[in-house]
């Protein structure tokens, strides 16, 4: 028999005094008072203490007896107030008690692994094994509805703004100039192979081509790539393209979408427009393409003060084309010794700096580190330069502008966390714009596409894609939340001589060109509309609202590092007559070692 629930676990209070309710749920927690025993009971709504009492129905008490955690019960009784003094001010049950007068058991459960709790102390395998208990804690709940409530306000404000939601296809051409692609054989076509998609992309740009004019689609995108706390091999993205658009159309667009989901579901609101910051800007101040801005501490370059010091390894540094830069940290001035040498050996170890060199502008003294070699002049002028106050830390890197900007960047974000220095209740978001069209890469001796090969170059900078490609600028932009890029996109090339031009810059040939994107090529013949758009990521931006460590705490069901689903042992082996079927043999696994 079930009893069909007439109130959640969590909505209840003394407005409902003296009614007969049901109640569905796990048990919670169980304590025996004396013959009477109290129920915590659990549903993804919150907790509601039942009572079973002789006295209100003995039957319903006796078989209360057998009751343990994670038992699955339905309940019916009546509500009554609890006494002043056993009131539970953190809930909102917390006034009442619901007083059983009939109890169903609908289930029974073994021990749990772990206890149903929101800091639970296990590891996080154990939790993935058993992923369907881990997601009863209130904490994953509170991350699976939040999650929800994105792509409601996504939903509707695509909606409300004249977007089409279409679905693309998973089962895709192979597109590998990006990520490496899963792929997927077919048994009707031997020897073939569809790609599960890294992105929409050509599809969304052909739906441009079709007149859709705008489209949107929450997807699901594959990379077979290595993993972090912040990649996952299934990811989910909010993909979006615009015909008829420029740079600020977009911008307008994704700021009104973050402004949205802000609101409704962190119940917080963010300004617009959204600052926006060159990519040049962002490696020079930040020495990052997704920095922080949610604290200071951005970079002073020391390299015109320093270019003729008698320390080398500032003056050959600046004469070999590289530069000296560093930052203020606030009231750090007062660092002993000994934590600055295990903040050098941090820096040297973690961050492959080649030194760390520091001056602290204290009351008494402005001591450098490297006072035998850089004159008590020259130091007093960085001083100035940095604007740093009495109390501070100057930290101060060397080395080529390829490394040392990142480097610096790394010890920024170092810093601040050893130090508590950032406001986690700051919602900081910006775009990146201006990104270099291609990148070079000294192994292959050839450029790539910093984005993908549709992107469009600025107008300004096209004369150069065949003299000086390298310093091509893309009309490419990122979105940046506290120091983590949540999306991506640019203007796209349409008109097909700028598109031959882009592929012999990435020394891609015509057959090349056709074998791969022929079928894209063949549909702008056909009239392309200018267009862009921009891609963002669901699990990222989720991520950062519940405050999550990992993306692994805002999918439901996630893969770990090694890219194994441990709760259904996922990848495994398939049968014979299966890759039989499909036409596939497989080659003898290398040992490791």
């Amino acid at each position: 028999m079930t009893l069909l629930r007439t109130h959640t676990c969590g909505e209840l209070t003394r407005e409902q005094t003296g009614e007969t309710v049901i109640l569905n749920g796990w048990v919670d927690t169980r304590r025996d008072l004396g013959g009477v025993i109290f129920i915590d009971l659990r549903d993804r709504y919150g907790l509601t203490q039942v009572v079973f009492s002789p006295q209100d129905d003995e039957e319903a008490h006796k078989t209360a007896d057998q009751l343990r955690s994670e038992y699955v019960i339905g309940v019916e009784g009546e509500i009554r107030e609890r006494d002043s003094e056993n009131v539970n001010p953190n809930i909102k049950t917390g006034s009442i008690e619901l007083r059983v007068k009939k109890l169903v058991i609908y289930s029974k459960s073994e021990t749990p692994p772990f206890a149903i709790e929101d800091d639970v102390k296990t590891n996080e395998d154990l939790r993935l094994k058993y992923r369907y208990l881990d997601l009863r804690r209130p904490a994953m709940q509170r991350n699976m509805l939040l999650r929800s409530a994105i792509y409601k306000s996504t939903r509707n404000y695509f909606y409300e703004n004249e977007f089409a939601e279409i679905e693309t296809p998973f089962l895709m051409r192979s597109t590998p100039e990006g990520a490496r692609d899963y792929l997927v054989p077919s048994r009707v076509n031997p020897g073939k192979f569809y790609a599960l998609p890294q992105s929409p992309q050509t599809y969304k740009q052909i739906l441009m081509v079709s007149g859709m004019d705008r489209y949107f689609q929450i997807v699901k995108c594959f990379r077979d790539e290595d993993l972090r706390a912040d990649r996952q091999p299934e990811f989910t993205q909010i993909d979006v393209e615009m015909s008829f658009v420029d740079e600020d159309r977009i911008y307008h667009m994704g700021e009104g979408l973050m402004q949205r989901i802000l609101r409704e579901t962190a119940g917080v609101e963010v300004p617009v427009p959204f600052p926006r910051m060159s990519y040049q800007e962002a490696i020079t101040t930040y020495g990052s393409d997704k920095p922080d801005t949610r604290f200071g501490m951005t970079f002073v370059g020391f390299s015109d003060i320093v270019k003729d010091s008698e320390f080398r390894v500032f003056s050959k540094t600046v004469a070999d084309g590289g530069t000296v830069v560093g930052f203020v940290v606030p009231g750090m001035g007062s660092l002993g010794r000994g934590v600055m040498d295990r903040l050098t050996k941090r820096a040297q170890d973690e961050l492959g700096a080649g030194g760390l060199i520091y001056i602290k502008n204290n009351e008494d003294e402005v001591y450098s580190s490297v006072s035998k070699f850089v004159s008590e002049e020259v130091t007093l002028e960085m001083v100035n330069k940095s604007g740093a106050n009495k109390g501070d830390l100057i930290l101060i890197l060397a080395g080529s502008k390829k490394t040392v900007y990142n480097q610096l960047g790394d010890l920024r974000l170092m810093i601040a966390k050893e130090y508590d220095m950032i406001d986690t209740s700051k919602y900081n978001l910006l775009w990146v714009t201006d990104f270099p069209l291609l990148e070079y890469d000294e192994e292959d001796g050839r450029f790539y596409a910093m984005h993908h090969p549709f992107t469009s170059p600025r107008e300004e900078d096209m004369d150069m894609l065949e003299t000086d490609p390298g310093n091509v600028r893309a009309r490419a932009y990122d979105l940046v939340m506290n120091g983590s890029e949540i999306g991506g996109g640019s203007i796209r090339i349409h008109n097909s001589e700028v598109q031959s031009r882009m592929f012999e810059a990435l020394g891609i040939g015509e057959e090349e060109a056709r074998q791969k994107f022929g079928f894209l090529l063949d549909a702008f013949k056909f009239g392309a509309p200018p267009h862009g758009g921009i891609a963002l990521g669901l699990d990222r931006v989720a991520m950062l609202l519940t405050g999550a460590k990992s993306l692994r705490e805002v999918i439901a069901f996630p893969k770990n590092q090694r890219a194994i689903s441990l709760m259904d042992d996922c990848p495994n082996e398939v049968d014979a007559d299966q890759l039989e079927e499909l036409h596939i043999r497989l080659a003898p696994i290398p040992e490791k070692g």
